[in-house]
């Protein structure tokens, strides 16, 4: 069966290509690199004639408000028509537990603007709903900096390996459509502000976290739940204790 991931070069994309030909299909990782530019249209009805399933798993190369929104809203609706004039059988798309909730946000603006097209494509489609990657700490991080000092929410978190996150959406990406939205996380709950000063106290950073609950994330005010996912998500098995153990942190 032949899958094209969208963003197969990064960091979770190359991973799922990986997982995916192990399990004996054709993959193509489409990039700008490879000549596959959803913004613009270039060689998507090349890279998608025969395919099967279509995983997009692409970001925004800009956090800034407007140009989220255009990246997700042009790439959204590029793909999605290419995808129906190829006859694309199934949709996956890699997005954040909690979007729905993180309007406040521009690039989470971006996201729900992404979710809207695919609902609305008529094709069928599966959007996977993800927790925090461990990698992202350092960002988390360098998002409340100021000076010496980083201000972060206390809101929990149950952030997940980028191992687990590829495992899980090269399931659903085999899986049937469920036409909606599943969830996946790591096995253990933190508060963020208390999980970025162990991160930071590892790294030897010497930069000190104050617990904030006015403290914003990427734009949005954060309750205790906000970036929790539901009962029944589906849950890795690595634990960011021992990631940031083995010195993996960047």
């Amino acid at each position: 069966m032949k899958i094209v991931v969208i963003g197969g070069t990064g960091l979770i994309g190359s991973k799922l290509v990986a997982i995916l030909q192990q399990r004996g299909h054709e993959v193509i990782a489409a990039s700008p690199a490879s000549g596959v530019n959803t913004i613009t249209g270039e060689g998507l009805a090349e890279v998608l004639a025969g395919a099967s399933i279509v995983v997009d798993v692409a970001n925004s190369p800009s956090f800034e408000d407007q140009a989220v929104l255009a990246f997700f809203q042009t790439s959204g609706r590029n793909l999605l028509a290419a995808e129906a004039a190829a006859g694309v059988a199934h949709h996956v798309a890699l997005s954040v537990v909690g979007t729905d909730r993180l309007a406040e946000s521009g690039y989470f603006r971006g996201k729900i603007a992404q979710e809207e097209l695919i609902r609305a494509s008529g094709l069928p489609y599966t959007i996977v709903h993800s927790t925090q990657f461990f990698e992202f700490l350092g960002g988390i991080a360098q998002s409340g900096s100021d000076g010496d000092v980083v201000r972060l929410s206390p809101a929990y978190v149950q952030p997940i390996s980028s191992d687990d996150v590829a495992a899980a959406v090269a399931d659903y990406t085999l899986g049937a459509p469920v036409n909606g939205i599943v969830e996946i996380g790591g096995p253990d709950r933190y508060r963020l502000s208390e999980l970025v000063q162990q991160y930071l106290t590892q790294k030897s950073d010497p930069r000190k976290v104050v617990a904030d609950p006015q403290a914003r994330y990427f734009g949005a005010l954060l309750g205790d739940l906000t970036l929790m996912p539901a009962d029944g998500a589906r849950l890795g098995q690595a634990r960011i204790g021992d990631f940031l153990a083995a010195g993996k942190a960047r």
